[in-house]
């Protein structure tokens, strides 16, 4: 068996927008990159001059609207993405030919924005979000490492191998066999989670649930800082942030229904105009689909007033499904579409809502699997190539669909509910393989085509 073992805190990672494929893991091959140089041998450094970064596939085609660039040279330069200032990477490559100083310890080596060539779109690399970054010398290339950026902010390179860690105390790699292993220990899904992650990293419950606090506080200060900021987004498109105003205007609406989606629409744009603006986020499971669950966490905590135990629980049910769509599926928009960000996203927002609110774990996966099984083919075309139309909308759609797809599995008959979330996420992974990659965040088909303007 293959079994999973990512830990909640790669799935949910904290950092800066707009995309975690494009931004968040590239700034962690910019600093990987930087730290690798800087243990070679002096031989190596003393034939140095330049550093040189080729982008392959869609971060060739939309990392100028992703900040691809900008997040590659802050990683060069010692940040990391969860504690890089929001304020940062604006500030980076105002100029084309601006020169910036690399610390390779004895030495430095000169980075320019020249230096950032993007390369094909259409390549023959293991991934689409290739990255490959060269110290250069007067005679070419004297070292050079391939990078991979899988999305959610996962990283992998050439020569990669999966770090050593603890085996998980439940092994498992489908939702068929978390099913047996909760029947046969008689688990909750929480309680499972919980012991494979401290099987994984060596941390204690207190220090689990301590981290676990941290990622939903950054959450919810997302929300928070977006429904109160107005103003336009970053880059050529002239969007305005709407959630303000849908915040606003929904204590305007004579009918409590009408407003109760209102604010969940607007809690979701919030944090993705944050994204959008490049401020800091949570992935969830990316950047790009950043919104879906803060939203529903917002609900949960403001407007239905639960505890801080349900929701955190709630919070390791969703962490599941972003396991089980990662592993055996994708989570990247360059890989499957959309579907595997937003689609994802109220996937897991579906099942934290039902398993906080005291659903079982039947209808928890019922309410994951409707939601996924509804985004399934769902392209990823941003305009310009920047994380805003339409994926600021997108996260609004998505986290109406979550909680519709909870009421549903709330109020049917589970065992009469026919697809279950392992069948959905093969299906998604298909309809990934079959979809032209021009639906897949390069910015050569749909939305993105129809406004050139933009």
């Amino acid at each position: 068996m293959n079994a999973i073992t990512t830990s909640v805190f790669e799935l949910f990672r904290i950092g800066p927008g707009p995309s975690s494929s494009h931004t968040i893991g590239p700034m962690r091959a910019g600093h990987d990159f930087l730290q690798t140089i800087q243990s070679l041998s002096e031989d190596i450094l003393s034939r140095a001059k330049a550093i040189e970064v080729r982008l392959y596939g869609s971060l060739s085609a939309t990392s100028k609207g992703h900040g691809t660039d900008r997040a590659v040279l802050a990683g060069l330069l010692g940040h990391k993405p969860e504690t890089c200032p929001d304020d940062f990477l604006n500030g980076l490559l105002q100029e084309a030919d601006e020169p910036y100083e690399i610390n390779i310890t004895k030495k430095t080596a000169r980075m320019m924005g020249i230096n950032i060539i993007f390369d094909s779109v259409l390549h023959n690399f293991p991934y689409s979000n290739t990255l490959i970054m060269r110290l250069i010398g007067e005679d070419g290339v004297v070292y050079e490492k391939e990078y991979y950026s899988l999305g959610g902010g996962f990283l992998q390179w050439k020569g990669w191998k999966e770090p050593e860690r603890g085996a998980p105390v439940y092994a498992y790699e489908s939702m068929a066999q978390i099913k047996e292993l909760l029947t046969r220990h008689n688990l909750r899904l929480h309680e499972l989670i919980l012991e494979n992650e401290k099987a994984i990293t060596g941390m204690s419950e207190v220090e689990i649930y301590k981290r676990v606090d941290d990622i939903l506080s950054v959450m919810e200060e997302a929300v928070e800082r977006g429904i109160k900021t107005e103003g336009l987004l970053p880059g050529p498109i002239g969007l305005h942030r709407k959630a303000s105003s849908l915040f606003l205007r929904s204590r305007e609406m004579p009918h409590i229904l009408d407003r109760y989606m209102t604010l969940l629409s607007a809690y979701a744009m919030a944090v993705s105009e944050e994204n959008a603006a490049g401020h800091r986020i949570v992935t969830a499971p990316t950047a790009g689909s950043a919104g879906v669950i803060p939203s529903i966490l917002y609900v949960m905590k403001h407007h239905q007033h639960l505890s801080n135990q349900p929701i955190r629980d709630g919070f390791l049910a969703a962490a599941v499904v972003g396991f089980l769509a990662k592993h055996n599926a994708s989570i990247s928009g360059a890989d499957v579409g959309c579907q595997g960000e937003i689609g994802v996203a109220a996937s897991m927002a579906a099942a934290m809502l039902a398993y906080a609110n005291g659903y079982n774990f039947q209808i928890a996966e019922n309410a994951a699997e409707s939601a996924l099984e509804h985004h399934l083919g769902l392209t990823c075309d941003p305009v310009g190539g920047y994380v805003q139309i339409p994926c600021i909308e997108r996260n609004a759609m998505g986290a109406v669909k979550a909680y519709n797809a909870f009421l549903i599995a709330s109020a049917e008959v589970s065992e009469w509910h026919m697809v279950d979330l392992d069948r959905v996420i093969r299906v998604m992974a298909e309809t990934g393989r079959d979809m032209s990659i021009k639906y897949k965040e390069t910015s050569q088909g749909g939305l993105a085509v129809s406004m050139p303007q933009c």
